[in-house]
């Protein structure tokens, strides 16, 4: 694919200089550049033509899906399989066991396991998959308690994006009533933690500490923070075991299409083009 991408754009600068000067002379020179550029372009021996990858189902996963539907990995002399996966975690150790040869990702976890939180280990993230692309949704009864507070333009439309501002009398209640309240995101070292607990603490709203002792980050929570896989999000905001969820896509339009959710922000706004 490389030697096929290289080639096009030699060919479209000759094609360039062709009409420009028409010239006999020029063209054989340009055609022998060519030539010898493309003669040193080699292929990397192959260590492992056979290689499985994981994922998890989500959108940012596309690169993957597209590379293999289209041939790309077979142009390069490679067969490889996809798996989806159940969840982060899972992902994670498959990939360190050697279960999996490379894996979609999320961008905190190779850091992570660099550093030794969690399991240690040395990966090599070749390059982002997505940038921005997470959302924050809250149910429809959440929802519903959050519109009065929320600024709308003048047609009545509520103005995006939707600040924590107007949940924080929400979850006054909850307290005031003896309830908990709880919310969804993926992994702890995921950007998703870390976009809803700054877009909560943005309105004053204590997400939680984290300590040695207590890896659930849930000192002094005002919003109970835990762990659902992705796929699992609107299931488990319909069933009342969560309010509120972030998560990458589609799984805040999901929430949309079957009528139980209402995505507020994205993450673009929290933390514009993080990976």
């Amino acid at each position: 694919m490389k030697n096929i991408f290289t080639t096009s754009i030699l060919t479209l600068s000759l094609a360039l200089v062709f009409t420009a000067c028409g010239d006999t002379k020029s063209k054989k020179t340009e055609a022998v550049t060519e030539e010898a550029v493309t003669s040193k372009t080699k292929m990397l021996d192959i260590e492992k033509p056979q290689l499985t990858f994981g994922f998890i189902k989500l959108t940012d996963m596309a690169p993957l899906a597209i590379a293999k539907e289209k041939g790309f990995f077979e142009e390069e002399g490679l067969f490889v399989s996809v798996e989806a996966q159940s969840n982060w975690k899972n992902v994670l150790d498959r990939v360190i066991d050697g279960q999996l040869d490379g894996s979609h990702m999320l961008a905190g976890q190779p850091i992570a396991a660099g550093a030794g939180f969690g399991r240690q280990a040395e990966l090599v993230t070749p390059f982002s998959m997505d940038l921005n692309g997470n959302g924050i949704t809250v149910s429809n009864d959440v929802w519903s308690k959050m519109k009065p507070n929320v600024p709308a333009d003048s047609d009545g439309k509520p103005i995006h994006p939707i600040k924590a501002d107007a949940l924080k009398p929400v979850i006054t209640s909850y307290k005031n009533e003896g309830k908990p309240f709880k919310m969804g995101m993926v992994f702890p070292v995921s950007t998703h933690n870390y976009e809803l607990r700054y877009w909560l603490a943005a309105a004053g709203i204590h997400p939680g500490m984290y300590t040695a002792d207590n890896v659930q980050g849930q000192i002094d929570a005002e919003v109970l923070l835990s762990v659902t896989p992705p796929p699992q999000m609107p299931a488990t905001l319909e069933s009342g075991t969560i309010y509120g969820y972030c998560v990458g896509e589609p799984w805040n339009q999901q929430a949309v299409f079957k009528g139980i959710g209402v995505p507020v922000t994205t993450n673009y706004d929290i933390w514009k083009n993080n990976p």
